[in-house]
C-alpha cells in the first residue's frame, strides 16, 4: 500500500501523549531545528488541517489537508486530497496515528500512505526516517515529562 512507517514507546499513557499531540502540536510537530510558527487543526471528520513549518533558513512550507477520522486517545486520520470543504487538491499522502495502551505507556505510530510508490519515494529522499522519527521523539520528551 505504498505504506512508510515510524513505530516507537512512549512512556506515558495514550491520553498524554493524544492531549500533547492534539494540544501542542507547534512544539513538536517539526523537526528542529525547523518550527511550526502556525497550526490551525479542527479535529473532526471533515475539519480542516493547515500547519506551516518552517525551514531554519526561514522559508515557509504549507500543509492543508482534513482530518477523515479522529478517536480521541486512540487514532487521528488525515489526507492531503483535499482541502477544508472536501475541495480536491494534488493528494500526496493519508496519515494514520494510533496511540495504543503499552504496559503503563504508548505504543505510537506513525504509517503514512501514499497514491504511488513513486510518492513514496519521493517521501523518502524528503527525510520520512529521520524527519519523523525527530518529531516523535519531540512528541514522546513533552509526553513523558508530563507522565
Amino acid at each position: 500500500m505504498h505504506e512508510l512507517e515510524i513505530d516507537r514507546r512512549i512512556a506515558a499513557p495514550p491520553e498524554t501523549v493524544y492531549r500533547i499531540w492534539t494540544g501542542r502540536l507547534r512544539e513538536w510537530w517539526a523537526p528542529r531545528p525547523w518550527t511550526t510558527p502556525a497550526a490551525e487543526q479542527d479535529y473532526r471528520p471533515g475539519g480542516r488541517s493547515f500547519v506551516v513549518m518552517r525551514t531554519p533558513e526561514g522559508e515557509d512550507m504549507p500543509y492543508e489537508g482534513v482530518f477523515l477520522e479522529v478517536v480521541p486517545n486512540e487514532k487521528i486520520v488525515f489526507t492531503n486530497a483535499f482541502k477544508a470543504g472536501w475541495e480536491p487538491q494534488n493528494p500526496f499522502m493519508v496519515a494514520i496515528f494510533t496511540f495504543a495502551p503499552d504496559d503503563g505507556g504508548t505504543r505510537y505510530r506513525a504509517r503514512v500512505r501514499h497514491w504511488s510508490d513513486e510518492q513514496l519515494k519521493r517521501h523518502e529522499q524528503m527525510g520520512f526516517h529521520d524527519g519523523w522519527a525527530i518529531c516523535a521523539a519531540q512528541l514522546a520528551a513533552l509526553a513523558e515529562a508530563e507522565a
